[in-house]
């Protein structure tokens, strides 16, 4: 059994704002693999499932991004996961709009819900993938900019993100994680190499 744990914010007002990247990766993977992520279990909402022939729960924790490492921690305990069995997805603002980078450990970045995994958990050797949302411009404070939604010129590119990533998440699970950070920690763009 496999977890995809997609963190993000509960509640319509935050649907499509650039914190929530983790729980449209889960809304596209319930819709692309027929999972249902509707039962209430562990404060998050969660479905089983099959991704290319692996058992996989899919999860919204329910805590606020903030908090999410509570219910990761009693997913894990009651399916007795390992940590390799885990696949977090967050947004990062340390990557630029779009970005996608596969990794198999790592500290938290200055994320409030990778650092609450990270401190539930007591150990930062869980694979992530993690979804560039950029920098604000400007005097806009970083908690603002992460609860603002997409603007629609953004919104088509990170459409496109979105989908990439199911397909990152189909590798992860099926070929590795090695493979999908061959595929996938690259820039987006050819200009972006330096």
């Amino acid at each position: 059994m496999r977890l995809v744990f997609g963190l993000g914010n509960p509640g319509k007002k935050y649907c499509r704002t650039r914190h929530n990247v983790g729980f449209l990766v889960m809304d596209c993977l319930s819709e692309r693999f027929e999972i249902e992520v509707g039962s209430y279990y562990f404060r998050s909402l969660v479905g089983e499932g099959k991704i290319k022939g692996e058992k996989v729960i899919l999860s919204k924790p329910l805590t606020f991004v903030n908090e999410s490492g509570s219910s990761l921690k009693e997913i894990k305990t009651y399916y007795q996961l390992n940590l390799e069995d885990i696949i977090v997805i967050s947004d990062d603002v340390d990557l630029p709009l779009g970005r996608i980078r596969v990794a198999r450990r790592g500290g938290d970045g200055g994320h409030r819900g990778l650092r609450s995994i990270i401190q539930s958990l007591k150990t930062e050797d869980f694979p992530r993938l993690r979804i560039g949302i950029g920098r604000p411009l400007g005097e806009m404070s970083l908690k603002d900019y992460v609860l603002e939604e997409f603007t629609p010129s953004e919104w088509e590119l990170m459409d496109l993100i979105i989908q990439k990533v199911t397909l990152a998440i189909e590798i992860i699970l099926t070929k590795g994680l090695g493979e999908a950070m061959q595929k996938y920690n690259r820039p987006l763009y050819p200009q972006e190499e330096k």
